[in-house]
């Protein structure tokens, strides 16, 4: 993945290029997670359903932020389901599952998501400025 901000430092490109990747395994966490609220059953199912519901919503909204922040920088925020699929690192995973198997999934790929975030406040100068750092929570 690559910046397309023409001027940019190297930490600038840096930080850009790892909020992208954020974008990028949000959007498969977003995914998989409506995957799971579609398909979801069991006798658990109207918690669960309800609860991936407000986590996909979530993700949406934070993908928005995410992605204005990389504008925000001057660099341009990836898009379309198969640039932000060939970058995420993500692992999906198909339906059907047992319930247990989705909640099991979706809480490893939110580890997964936030030890990349973690990996993307420490890259470059200027990730602890307040605005960079809203757009990573």
């Amino acid at each position: 993945m690559k910046s397309t901000k023409p001027t940019s430092s190297s930490a600038d490109t840096r930080l850009s290029d790892s909020l992208n990747q954020v974008l990028a395994d949000s959007y498969a966490l977003m995914a998989v997670t409506h995957l799971a609220h579609w398909n979801v059953e069991g006798p658990n199912f109207f918690a669960l359903h309800t609860a991936f519901q407000t986590q996909y919503e979530e993700l949406f909204a934070a993908i928005d932020e995410i992605a204005e922040r990389v504008r925000a920088r001057g660099a341009y925020a990836l898009g379309g389901l198969g640039n932000l699929a060939a970058v995420a690192r993500m692992k999906e995973f198909s339906a059907p599952l047992p319930q247990e198997e989705y909640v099991r999934l979706l809480l490893t790929a939110n580890e997964k998501l936030l030890a990349e975030h973690g990996s993307a406040t420490n890259r470059g100068p200027g990730i602890q400025h307040p605005t960079n750092l809203a757009a990573l929570h």
